[in-house]
């Protein structure tokens, strides 16, 4: 696994290394020594496995008031992944890092404490696999519009479908 720091300390991109021969390939998803490794102390709470049927579906921006952490991969299809920085003590406070990533790119994302986090179905019946710490807590949820005005987010395609949830979300600087 090769970690590679976006912009935002603490979240990033991991590659993930595969052993190929005349079977097929083996590439190693989790490796709790590397994470020390980075500076990451990740103990992996709960997992999820999330699809998306249409494309234009978004997910997010979620995050837990209890630094959640969060790696992920998609095992279906792409997504547009983004992460924004909601530590008001960091220099990249209301940054965000963004990217897109296939089934067949074999990457990760880590996105570290203090982060909050949205996917965008950029295919028909995309699924990602997400790991989780803390465990999810009711009430401790946070989150942030997808077209909120602080951040002008440059969706790749239109966004087509919305949790109501996701929709009610206040404005990122009454939030913080």
């Amino acid at each position: 696994m090769l970690f590679k720091e976006s912009n935002l300390k603490g979240t990033y991109l991991l590659e993930l290394e595969k052993k190929e021969d005349a079977r097929g390939f083996l590439a190693r998803t989790w490796d709790a020594a590397k994470f020390r490794e980075n500076g990451i102390n990740f103990v992996i709470e709960e997992g999820y496995i999330t699809r998306s049927l249409k494309k234009g579906t978004i997910r997010g921006f979620h995050y837990l008031k209890t630094a959640e952490q969060k790696l992920t991969r998609v095992l279906r299809g792409s997504v547009f992944e983004v992460v924004i920085d909601v530590r008001p003590e960091s220099k990249t406070y209301g940054s965000f890092f963004a990217l897109t990533l296939k089934d067949s790119d074999y990457k990760m994302l880590y996105a570290g404490p203090g982060t909050a986090h949205a996917i965008l179905a950029l295919e028909d019946n995309t699924e990602l696999m997400s790991m989780y710490s803390p465990a999810y807590a009711p009430g401790s949820e946070g989150g942030i519009r997808y077209n909120d005005p602080a951040f002008n987010i440059p969706w790749p395609i239109p966004i087509s479908n919305v949790s109501e949830k996701d929709m009610k979300w206040e404005d990122f600087k009454k939030i913080l």
